[in-house]
């Protein structure tokens, strides 16, 4: 396998198709106020939680029902103008930037429980619900949806970038989770993939398909997800340990002996030290795993107690219990503004996220490799990782005067995505491939691959209008 080189992962060039004004006045015309011209409106759908930039999209289309993005697409499609899907804006890496300009279709009104079907362990939803308000909406059924990417992203953005995250170890991804969809076509026609049976064995996985598809192959309208029953007893620990590689081989023998953790998160000494400046924690500024156990009472303290064995053979120490809702979710609040705290420590910076995945039993050479990568930069880091299932972040905090620091940061990910690849990984676990990482997905797939992915690109969107020039160049 050849290694990834810088240029074969720039930032694709900017090539913008003309909006036509007609199409502009047959958007304003269908949707009035709904559509959107105002500059304000179209930088902020013109950008994403990553560092990448484009120009913004030359409309914003806020639809309210799926016959609102059939005919805004239909449009688009009668003047082959380029249309973005557009959720909460939490993505990574470049999903929502207009390279070939064109319209945003902003979903987040779509934001509606359409079933709950308890007996089945299943809900409907409109695409633009985030994972927090379903969760609310369903708490009196005694059930929830355990997918969990940390932001409060929207499910139908989700399903897109097939994402995963904490609870990933237990619960599994957006992959196993999603078993029917409404989607919108590239021609303005509406279908649906799938069924709310558990299996089916009916022609070609449609709902597989277009779940991971990041907008490229269908506007997603509608979501059928799996719902779990709500666990009896709940406990969260946190515990320090002296350094990265023990940290890691408790996990991977917790793993391995088949302990049914739910979460299992890795955060390294300088995350540890920005989550506790800007939640006001005192946490031990040593490498942490963060760890929760669901089950009977019974089951939930075998298990703690066969972590915390296991934790001090690798010199575990100061195990720490939340078993309160508020000492948990304080816990896992910090956790998950890792990202936002990283970027307060460093004034005016921009953080390059890293995302990728290596089987459990390569994880601690691919990431004591990178961090000693990371340390001999000098670009300041930080590190968190689910990894329960491998999948793991660094995050390059770069000041944005200093271009040798951008520099630098792509050469680190570059290595750090050939590591990975080289351990039998993935390039992205749960970010998505975006604009970040189509050079990386012909590294890691191949060109058969890619050319089987552009030909079903080309028959399911012959005009290319959506969400073009993302996942790969066509």
């Amino acid at each position: 396998m050849n290694a990834p080189t810088a240029a074969s992962h720039l930032l694709p060039e900017i090539h913008l198709r003309e909006v036509p004004q007609a199409l502009i006045d047959a958007l304003q015309a269908r949707f009035g106020a709904q559509c959107s011209l105002a500059q304000a409106v179209r930088e902020q759908h013109g950008r994403d939680e990553g560092s990448l930039q484009a120009p913004p999209p030359s409309a914003v289309v806020f639809a309210e029902s799926t016959r609102d993005v059939a005919d805004a697409v239909a449009l688009a499609s009668q003047y082959e103008v380029p249309v973005i899907p557009y959720g909460a804006g939490s993505s990574l890496e470049g999903h929502l930037l207009a390279v070939q300009g064109g319209i945003s279709i902003d979903v987040g009104r779509m934001n509606r429980v359409l079933s709950i079907n308890a007996d089945d362990l299943t809900v409907t939803v409109q695409p633009g619900i985030t994972r927090k308000a379903l969760n609310e909406a369903i708490k009196d059924t005694g059930l929830f949806f355990p997918i969990d990417p940390g932001a409060d992203a929207s499910i139908g953005g989700m399903a897109a970038t097939r994402a995963s995250g904490t609870n990933a170890v237990r619960y599994g991804t957006m992959r196993e989770n999603v078993l029917a969809l409404e989607v919108v076509t590239a021609s303005g026609d509406i279908i649906r993939t799938g069924t709310r049976a558990r299996k089916s064995a009916a022609g070609y996985d449609l709902t597989r398909l277009m779940v991971g598809s990041e907008g490229t192959l269908g506007v997603i309208t509608e979501v059928t997800v799996r719902l779990y029953p709500l666990p009896e007893a709940v406990s969260a620990a946190i515990c320090s340990f002296p350094s990265i590689e023990a940290a890691v081989r408790t996990t991977i023998q917790t793993i391995q002996l088949g302990v049914p953790i739910a979460r299992v998160e890795l955060i390294d000494r300088h995350s540890v030290r920005m989550v506790n400046a800007h939640s006001k924690l005192s946490l031990r500024e040593e490498p942490m795993l963060l760890m929760e156990f669901h089950g009977s009472p019974a089951s939930v303290q075998e298990q703690a107690e066969t972590v915390q064995e296991i934790a001090r053979e690798f010199g575990g120490n100061a195990f720490e219990w939340a078993s309160t809702p508020e000492e948990r979710t304080r816990l896992w609040t910090a956790r998950h503004n890792a990202y936002f705290a990283a970027v307060q420590s460093r004034p005016g910076c921009r953080a390059i996220s890293t995302d990728t995945c290596v089987p459990i039993s390569r994880l601690a050479d691919c990431l004591l490799e990178s961090v000693d990568e990371a340390e001999a930069s000098g670009i300041p880091y930080f590190l968190v990782g689910h990894v329960g299932d491998g999948n793991f972040h660094f995050g390059y905090l770069l000041a944005p005067h200093i271009p040798e620091e951008r520099i630098t940061a792509e050469a680190l990910n570059h290595k750090l995505v050939a590591r990975a690849l080289g351990m039998g990984g993935t390039c992205t676990g749960e970010h998505g491939v975006g604009l970040h990482k189509m050079g990386f997905l012909l590294d890691e797939t191949g060109a058969g691959a890619v050319d089987m992915m552009r030909a079903i690109k080309r028959a399911l969107d012959p005009k290319n209008i959506l969400n073009p020039g993302k996942i790969f160049a066509l």
